[in-house]
């Protein structure tokens, strides 16, 4: 009974949440990054309830959808579901064969959730009503690649009477790393073992094969809003000690590419620039790469990689992408949510948007960046296909 009352609690405050953000919602769903999550996921547009399936696993974004890759690959006489949080995620997913859905704001999941089997959810995506209602509904719970940040553990920790009560409703929780599964500990959780990054079993390769430009070509990937202008900065100030080197910029969202590309321009005026999206050739000094899905192909082409995300408080970005080709690997210090996967990476730089140039001249001397490390998903696999 107290269980229903707390659920009930809960749902209420979500709706005053709702009702106070219907109209940015609203107003949000007309921009093309929103047009299609915010219509599903908030007023249940073109968004219905899975069919019958065995395994739904919840993802939230592009990075969780790719690194279940290899697990589904194993799974193909079960049939999936996959919900997602934004549209990069749902594109990705969609490449499985499986159902495929945004998951709803919670306080639609009462009517939407029926009857699953397993739910497995992704990293650190731990919404309340997900695990409770699929539980309740019959459902195995299960946390998988689970992580808790050395930055939002403290928060974690303040509030741990919920998350106590959220977590018992896992029946297994898989994690990345000893120090994760020593904060779900302390948080109440049981039934935690380490499994490592599934991200480690990942198949890493280049779709298409582009000609290599002369000169050193570094490709500066996934930056965010205040990362671009240090990067090119820094990139100007090499170009003295080495003339023929290029520069590939890759914006991490594509709704800002025309910004960046108004920002190389007024930020390097002396030097030649060009879009991928119009001239498809990597020869002038800049080139701004304004399409989606090139990152891999750039990578196998590049000498280094300075991987955005971590000069600003984002988080950082997957630096196994690289490595697997041999770049080496420069990136900011707030790597907090991708600091695990840093453990198997070798030979990185870490350093301030002021200190790109001083890093670029030093990867000159350094050897290619490579992964270190493994993971055995047969555990998580037996789990999974347990009767």
């Amino acid at each position: 009974m107290r269980n229903v009352a707390f659920d009930l609690f809960y749902t209420l405050v979500a709706a005053f949440f709702y009702v106070v953000a219907l109209p940015l919602l609203i107003l949000f769903s007309f921009k093309k990054k929103y047009r299609d999550s915010i219509p599903a996921r908030f007023f249940g547009i073109k968004n219905p309830p899975f069919q019958p399936h065995d395994i739904w696993f919840h993802v939230c974004s592009l990075g969780e959808a790719k690194a279940i890759a290899p697990i589904i690959e194993k799974l193909k006489n079960k049939k999936i579901a996959i919900s997602v949080i934004t549209h990069t995620g749902y594109e990705a997913a969609s490449k499985y064969g499986a159902q495929v859905r945004y998951l709803p704001y919670e306080i639609w999941l009462w009517f939407w959730i029926e009857r699953p089997k397993t739910v497995v959810v992704l990293e650190a995506e731990f919404w309340y009503l997900l695990f409770r209602l699929a539980r309740t509904r019959g459902a195995r719970v299960v946390a998988l690649n689970a992580r808790i940040s050395d930055r939002s553990f403290p928060k974690y920790y303040r509030m741990r009477w919920f998350y106590r009560i959220l977590l018992s409703q896992c029946e297994r929780i898989f994690c990345q790393s000893s120090e994760d599964m020593a904060r779900f500990i302390a948080l109440g959780a049981r039934n935690v073992e380490v499994v490592g990054n599934i991200k480690l079993s990942q198949k890493i390769e280049a779709t298409a094969h582009y000609p290599k430009p002369q000169g050193t070509i570094i490709v500066a990937a996934s930056t965010h809003e205040g990362e671009e202008e240090g990067i090119i900065r820094g990139f100007v100030a090499y170009r003295e000690h080495n003339p023929s080197a290029k520069l590939l910029v890759v914006p991490r969202h594509p709704e800002r590419f025309a910004k960046v590309g108004e920002l190389i321009v007024k930020t390097a005026p002396m030097m030649s620039a060009s879009r991928w999206s119009e001239s498809q050739t990597l020869d002038t000094d800049i080139t701004l790469i304004d399409a989606m899905g090139e990152l891999n192909n750039l990578y196998a082409i590049s000498d280094v990689a300075i991987l955005g995300g971590a000069y600003e408080p984002i988080g950082g970005h997957n630096p196994l992408e690289p490595a697997t080709f041999g770049c080496k690997v420069i990136t900011g210090e707030q790597i907090f949510l991708q600091r695990e996967l840093f453990k198997y990476v070798s030979h990185v730089q870490f350093t301030s948007l002021e200190g790109i140039t001083e890093a670029l001249k030093n990867a000159e001397s350094m050897p290619p960046s490579q992964i270190n490390g493994s993971v055995d998903l047969q555990k998580v696999l037996n789990y999974l296909t347990e009767k």
